[in-house]
């Protein structure tokens, strides 16, 4: 193993990273390594939002610091920087991302348990300057206040364009989303007194096994609370074996927990990062720019749904 000190041991403002403000963002620098130590966590590979949740309960971070934005926009803070400190470890050689969003250990990642970061920082803005002489494209990293991976103003056009649809046209537009991943047999319920449910389908696995899914989809821009998880839940139960909880918002951690409780059926959760990914990679509404997640919206198909 390569064994460079990582930055989580060292201080900042004259207080160990361990005991810093649980309601505070931790700055990019204090990212880096967390971002690291969760793919090798996580089996080497893992999504944006898995390696989010690590980070979130490595930092024991509230609610309100894991979904805190910036002004006018809807991307969390948390979210911006664990996308810089990402784009810093690539540029480092330690991780790669597929077309479809899934970040992996390199080889050389694998090797590594952590790295300093001012020098992986520096080491990036090298390379930068270097694509930027030469005429390349850029991933951007600017500073702990403003950060952004590639072009990610996208999510946050296409996050204001769903809150904006109707809520018929949210609902048909999760519903071609389903079908476009394999559902079968998709309807929007259309009625309100459902308790909840906005659509039903059916998910075939290796073309041997079917079973029905129940969804619901909420044009948030605050959290979804747990509550409305537990309202879901019980609408499905005696209907369906699975549920699909839409938001283009985030759901709180009492709502993540009260999704995976132990002893009761379990409900999966699309958060507003992971629906405009789904969008992308499924290529509904979004033109899909090079091969990572990114895209350029297209107004035009959300208003003709």
């Amino acid at each position: 193993m390569n064994h460079v000190k990582s930055d989580i041991e060292l201080t900042r403002g004259g207080s160990k990273i361990s005991e810093m403000d649980s309601n505070k963002v931790p700055p990019l620098s204090n990212l880096i390594n967390p971002t690291l130590k969760a793919l090798h966590s996580l089996g080497g590979s893992a999504n944006p939002n898995e390696i989010a949740d690590k980070v979130v309960s490595e930092f024991n971070l509230t609610s309100d610091a894991a979904t805190r934005v910036y002004p006018d926009s809807s991307t969390p803070i948390l979210h911006r920087h664990l996308a810089s400190a990402r784009t810093i470890l690539k540029a480092n050689g330690l991780i790669d991302n597929s077309e479809r969003g899934v970040w992996r250990l390199t080889a050389q990642g694998l090797r590594t348990e952590t790295v300093d970061a001012t020098s992986a920082r520096a080491k990036y803005r090298r390379l930068r300057r270097e694509r930027s002489l030469s005429g390349g494209e850029q991933e951007a990293v600017e500073s702990d206040d403003e950060v952004v991976e590639g072009s990610e103003i996208w999510r946050d056009d296409l996050l204001r364009v769903l809150r904006e649809m109707a809520p018929d046209g949210f609902e048909r537009l999760c519903q071609r989303l389903l079908r476009e991943s394999g559902f079968i047999k998709v309807s929007v319920t259309g009625r309100s007194g459902d308790g909840g449910i906005d659509g039903h389908g059916i998910i075939r696995l290796a073309g041997l096994i079917s079973f029905p899914v129940m969804f619901q989809c909420k044009r948030y821009s605050s959290n979804v609370p747990a509550r409305e998880i537990r309202d879901f839940r019980g609408a499905t139960q005696g209907r369906s074996e699975k549920g699909l909880f839409f938001t283009t918002s985030d759901f709180t951690s009492d709502a993540r927990k009260e999704a995976t409780r132990s002893g009761v059926p379990l409900i999966d959760l699309i958060d507003g990062t992971g629906l405009t990914d789904l969008l992308v990679q499924l290529e509904l509404g979004v033109k899909p720019i090079q091969t990572r997640i990114e895209g350029e919206v297209d107004t035009n198909f959300f208003q003709s749904i």
